[in-house]
């Protein structure tokens, strides 16, 4: 299989292999809620499921939606490339192995958990509860692969085996995630940043151990998620109640879905129209390539969202390092309508803006980064 021409268009190889699998494909800027969208069966895999093909995911990433009924279990599945887990709602457990003749690294997982599945491992899901279907929202970059390998079956029926990944790991392979201090830059340039590695996080709304977003405003938090031996990667941002971050932009391929919180999103192409993304627990949307985009917390509790990052050569960043600084859109510099939209949509549920008039001022205003919760 490989790219045909469709009038202008180029169909990838993934997206003609998606198409034919017969699923429903989720299109635009966002979907409301993936905890209730439509999914139909699909045969090869026992299970039902739909794709999303937002903008910002074409050729780069693949977003796939799963719900797994009660008490069932899925057959083993093999890929050939990483692929990171977010359960949207349910709770089951999870079974990797290389080979049959290795054991099989075992864990349970529940709603807002993100874990990693190998590239090159065998995989099985199963529903623990009887009476609730399990959802789950996969990632991978599989749409790049297949370009590079226009075969599907080289990602679905191939016979490699990799020693490196699963074994020689122990029982830590899936036990609780390491920090370490890197060496920053941009944004954590002065103060480095601080990583948690791991492929098994239990609860995205229940993580605590997060560290001050040094300059995206608002008294924000954030982790940085990095796995081992793969370079699929995440982060996720946590910001006060009644407040929003600042206006900014990156490459393609970041899925964003919320594990908390009420709000929406502004995104836009320099000088376009913006287009706003309402969300809630469970909304998912993609900043589309090189888009700036921002995000506002309508909510009387702090607000997180998880952006699941494609490999970092998609990271988008400016080659020279004053170019980055028109990556970033500071609270001075914004457009007027930006503050005046957000306020009006707090006076809508009776509320006002927690965000502070200095910052509107001074573009090297400090918030306060003391607690994630402020």
């Amino acid at each position: 299989m490989r790219p045909s021409q469709k009038g202008d268009c180029v169909a990838y190889t993934y997206d003609q292999w998606m198409d034919s699998q017969g699923l429903p494909v989720h299109r635009g800027y966002y979907v409301e809620d993936l905890r209730t969208a439509e999914l139909e069966w699909w045969e090869e895999r026992r299970v039902r499921a739909a794709f999303m093909q937002l903008h910002g995911m074409e050729g780069v990433v693949e977003g796939r939606i799963q719900e797994i009924s009660p008490g069932d279990e899925l057959p083993p599945l093999k890929m050939a490339v990483d692929e990171l887990v977010y359960v949207l709602g349910g709770r089951g457990v999870a079974s990797v192995w290389s080979d049959d003749t290795k054991p099989k690294k075992t864990f349970e997982w529940s709603t807002r958990s993100l874990f990693l599945v190998p590239r090159n491992s065998y995989y099985q899901l199963g529903n623990m509860d009887g009476s609730t279907p399990a959802r789950l929202l996969h990632y991978n970059y599989l749409p790049i692969a297949m370009s590079a390998i226009p075969e599907p079956d080289f990602f679905f029926n191939n016979p490699y085996k990799s020693d490196t990944v699963l074994d020689g790991v122990g029982d830590e392979f899936y036990s609780e995630a390491k920090a370490e201090i890197i060496p920053g830059e941009g944004l954590f340039a002065a103060r480095g940043r601080q990583i948690w590695e791991g492929n098994f996080f239990p609860d995205m709304q229940a993580w605590d151990k997060l560290v001050p977003f040094w300059g995206r405003g608002a008294g924000g938090h954030v982790v940085f998620i990095k796995t081992p031996g793969s370079e699929m990667s995440a982060h996720m941002s946590v910001f006060p109640e009644r407040s929003y971050k600042k206006g900014h932009r990156h490459g393609p391929g970041r899925v964003i879905v919320i594990p908390g919180g009420e709000g929406y999103s502004i995104m836009w192409q320099e000088g376009e129209e913006k287009v706003v993304v309402p969300w809630h627990e469970g909304s998912c949307f993609v900043p589309p390539n090189r888009w700036f985009h921002q995000h506002f917390n309508l909510g009387g509790s702090p607000a997180r969202y998880l952006a699941l990052h494609p490999p970092d050569q998609f990271a988008g960043r400016a080659e020279k390092v004053e170019d980055r600084a028109r990556d970033q859109i500071e609270y001075p510099s914004e457009e007027a309508w930006i503050r005046e939209h957000f306020e009006t949509e707090l006076g809508k549920r009776g509320l006002n803006s927690a965000m502070l008039s200095q910052a509107y001022e001074d573009p090297n205003f400090e918030w306060n980064y003391e607690s994630a919760d402020a």
